[in-house]
């Protein structure tokens, strides 16, 4: 059966505390908190900075084994150099530690600025140089720029604990030139998930199969970050959730709530949950 997971992009909220988290509830307790309503979780904060290798171990065994945790990508490769030459840069976000998520480890999201059109050959430079097993992963570890990590007294992860793990990525796109066959074909041929993405109309939101998995971002329906969906509007993502699930060549399904602002990711989150009829954990008694 088709894995289907429903979460929330990112957790360390401050409008959260005393909402969805319970008044007085301890910063480090908030991740368990979450991961014990929702069966996945997307890591943003790697998207601002490099992450310590002992946070992305202390996130692994705050979670459920069976928590799935999306990671996404460095905004210094996908915004500052623009997917151009980003062998050292991704070793150096490799070697940051996300491999410690273990088994918990989901797709790598890679998202583009507004402003980035597409461009055949830079995109397939980019996404020949993804590393496809957690050893390749390790082989960039070890070839990247590794100084930024030294000088902050933390000790680069280079090793790879199942080397022939595959690895999987979604990129996400909110520019009108990637409405084009040419974009899909080549997604399909490095298996690479275009992310289905709702912004508020802003920017289109491209909806094809192009790998084994279907990458879903929801940042509001009406206003960016700031609205909450409707009832209509769950019952509708809800059955598209259901037909991608439905399709042979689909293993996993990964939808993240982006609508954070005025809390309303979490509840929407749940509630698409249980519109598509996916079990959701039993939260323990707080």
């Amino acid at each position: 059966m088709t894995d289907v997971r429903i979460g929330v992009s990112g957790w360390r909220y401050p409008g959260w505390r005393g909402t969805f988290y319970p008044r007085g509830l301890p910063q480090r307790l908030e991740l368990p908190y979450l991961a014990a309503r929702m069966r996945t979780i997307e890591v943003n904060g790697s998207f601002y900075s490099l992450q310590r290798p002992s946070s992305w171990l202390a996130w692994a065994e705050q979670v459920p084994a069976d928590t799935v945790m999306a990671v996404k990508g460095p905004r210094f490769v996908t915004h500052m150099k623009r997917l151009r030459d980003p062998g050292a840069a991704l070793g150096t976000f490799f070697a940051s530690g996300p491999l410690l998520l273990g088994d918990r480890l989901g797709p790598f999201l890679w998202q583009l600025p507004a402003r980035d059109t597409f461009e055949p050959d830079r995109l397939a430079a980019f996404f020949a140089q993804l590393p496809r097993t957690e050893g390749d992963a390790a082989r960039l570890a070890r070839a990247g720029r590794l100084d930024p990590l030294l000088k902050n007294g933390l000790t680069p992860w280079t090793r790879a604990r199942r080397a022939d793990r595959p690895l999987r990525h979604a990129i996400e796109v909110r520019h009108p030139s990637y409405q084009d066959e040419a974009f899909l074909a080549l997604c399909r041929e490095h298996r690479v998930a275009v992310v289905v993405s709702d912004g508020a109309g802003l920017w289109p939101t491209i909806d094809a199969v192009t790998a084994d998995h279907v990458y879903v971002r929801l940042h509001g329906g009406d206003e960016l970050y700031t609205s909450g969906y409707r009832p209509e509007e769950i019952a509708a993502w809800a059955q598209r959730i259901r037909d991608w699930a439905a399709r042979d060549d689909v293993e996993q399904v990964l939808v993240y709530l982006d609508n954070d602002a005025k809390v309303h990711a979490p509840g929407d989150a749940m509630a698409i949950a249980d519109a598509v009829g996916v079990a959701r954990p039993d939260p323990p008694a707080v």
